[in-house]
């Protein structure tokens, strides 16, 4: 199973008017969320975020006697508007991995591995756990790279090496739970890690292309559960594999 397969998969089921409903209303709520709070707070923030760097910037460069004042408040804009695309569809990724993907993945499943056995090793539990484990790395990661922050040329790096982390771990658990039991979850993670994160790292990409980004939290959700089903199937296929079908998974998954 590869990833471009995968990918391709997605985009030639988003428009299905199942999938269509389920890439619309997320993102609408999510965008009516972050929209009225940039509304209310963008210009707020840009002047504080502005007069933070201007006081950092006229300290370091106290030699210089240059005003920048007018580039300060244009890096702060940049700032504002990296973090404003990933909060969108994260939030609108978090929605989607709450309401949607069991339907996503009834489609794909149906579709494209009818064959393959249910063996349930996920539920509600496990999701809302999931959930929250993504949620708290967000913050973990993105509070640990504060440092960074502080050059220019890593801005749009350090989102997209969080948001890899994060995409991946939001999206694997559901794509997995209806099929798999815990052991199969942990194999498949552990063998699939480095495709997993390069598939959260185009999502993160892709959020930041214009049109694009709207489609991008169904199409690597499809891409996703294709993925990860296919990299089931050939588990279950290895000779000398056994698996413990009895075991369940109810706190996310046991992969790190």
């Amino acid at each position: 199973m590869s990833i471009a397969r995968s990918l391709l998969y997605g985009v030639g089921h988003v428009f299905h008017p199942r999938m269509l409903w389920l890439m619309i209303w997320p993102m609408l709520v999510a965008l009516a969320i972050w929209g009225g709070a940039a509304l209310f707070l963008w210009g707020k923030l840009a002047l504080q975020i502005a007069e933070w760097l201007r006081s950092g910037l006229d300290y370091a460069l106290s030699w210089a006697h240059v005003d920048l004042g007018a580039a300060t408040l244009v890096a702060a804009n940049v700032l504002l508007f990296i973090a404003f695309v990933p909060l969108v569809y994260l939030t609108a990724l978090f929605i989607l991995s709450l309401f949607g993907m069991e339907q996503m993945v009834d489609y794909v499943a149906s579709r494209s591995y009818p064959a393959l056995e249910r063996r349930r090793g996920g539920g509600i539990a496990g999701t809302g756990w999931n959930s929250l484990v993504a949620f708290v790395g967000l913050i973990f990661f993105f509070l640990l790279s504060v440092p960074f922050w502080v050059f220019p040329p890593l801005w749009p790096i350090i989102p997209l090496v969080v948001l890899a982390w994060v995409n991946q771990r939001l999206l694997r658990y559901d794509a997995l739970a209806e099929h798999a039991d815990s052991q199969e979850m942990g194999r498949v993670f552990r063998d699939r890690r480095g495709a997993l994160y390069i598939l959260g790292l185009l999502l993160g990409l892709a959020a930041y292309v214009p049109i694009l980004g709207f489609f991008a939290p169904v199409v690597f959700g499809l891409a996703f559960i294709h993925y990860l089903l296919g990299a089931l199937e050939e588990t279950r296929i290895t000779p000398g594999y056994q698996a413990h079908p009895n075991k369940s998974l109810d706190r996310g998954n046991a992969a790190p």
